[in-house]
């Protein structure tokens, strides 16, 4: 791990639920989880959180698996990909909640104790995206990022099953959105997913989909995957920091009221 890239964030080890994690947690203010994507709790995730530290967040990065504080690699992926895959806390096929949920749903309601707020905030990216909205069933869940969710495999599969699904439709009729991004030609997030959350979440789903289609004006390749990390041109104006300046808001938005 390189503890420099890590620097300013304080790490504790969490247990709930017969499940242990180390979690990295810096700022003040309203509570965001931010949950990394593959291979693990790379660099590009990191300098995300700090963004969200600065504009007066407290972050919570827990580690769910891979190394923290490395360079993102490629290289890395097929190891991280086939110890979760056999590990009992993460689903990968059905379209359920993982078993992490509870756990994560145990962080949010501390993060919430600990840093206030009306509720927290949660970002969940490719193999975690999902978790985000699966998340929602959480009255303390109040904004839900799902970015570039690439599971279940399943090309409509929403990753929560008909009860927490009903739930969180449920919640849209109380005022909750559920923010929802992904490039288009992203193979790993087809477009029925997004269409499939639209049809049951209606106007309560923020679907933010950037063209990464053959010839599309800002030259985005057809390989574009993770939105404000790997595949971020920090610009203003080109779409993915607009989709990133979006997620911000919608933090500040809904966490933060009036400073939106």
């Amino acid at each position: 791990m390189s503890h420099d890239a890590l620097s300013g964030f304080d790490r504790s080890s969490f247990e709930h639920d017969g499940m242990r994690h180390d979690v990295y947690r810096a700022g003040a203010g309203p509570a965001v989880i931010v949950m990394h994507e593959m291979p693990g709790l790379h660099l590009g995730v990191i300098r995300f959180a700090r963004r969200l530290v600065d504009a007066g967040h407290s972050v919570y990065l827990p580690s769910l698996f891979g190394r923290p504080g490395e360079p993102f690699s490629r290289g890395r992926m097929l190891p991280v990909i086939l110890g979760v895959c056999v590990s009992r806390e993460f689903t990968i096929f059905a379209d359920r909640a993982s078993r992490i949920n509870s756990w994560l749903l145990g962080l949010a309601r501390q993060a919430h104790a600990e840093s206030g707020g009306p509720g927290v905030g949660a970002i969940g990216m490719c193999f975690t995206g999902s978790f985000a909205l699966a998340m929602a069933i959480d009255d303390t869940v109040l904004a839900p990022v799902m970015s570039q969710p690439a599971l279940p495999f399943s090309k409509e599969g929403l990753g929560v099953d008909a009860t927490d699904l009903a739930r969180i439709k449920n919640r849209t009729a109380e005022g909750l959105c559920v923010m929802g991004m992904r490039f288009t030609d992203d193979r790993a997030v087809p477009a029925q997913r997004f269409a499939r959350l639209r049809r049951e979440l209606g106007d309560a789903f923020i679907a933010v989909e950037i063209d990464s289609s053959p010839g599309n004006p800002h030259g985005i390749g057809r390989d574009a995957h993770s939105v404000v990390t790997e595949h971020l041109v920090d610009e203003p104006g080109h779409p993915t920091r607009l989709a990133l300046d979006q997620v911000m808001a919608f933090f500040a938005e809904r966490l933060k009221p009036g400073q939106g």
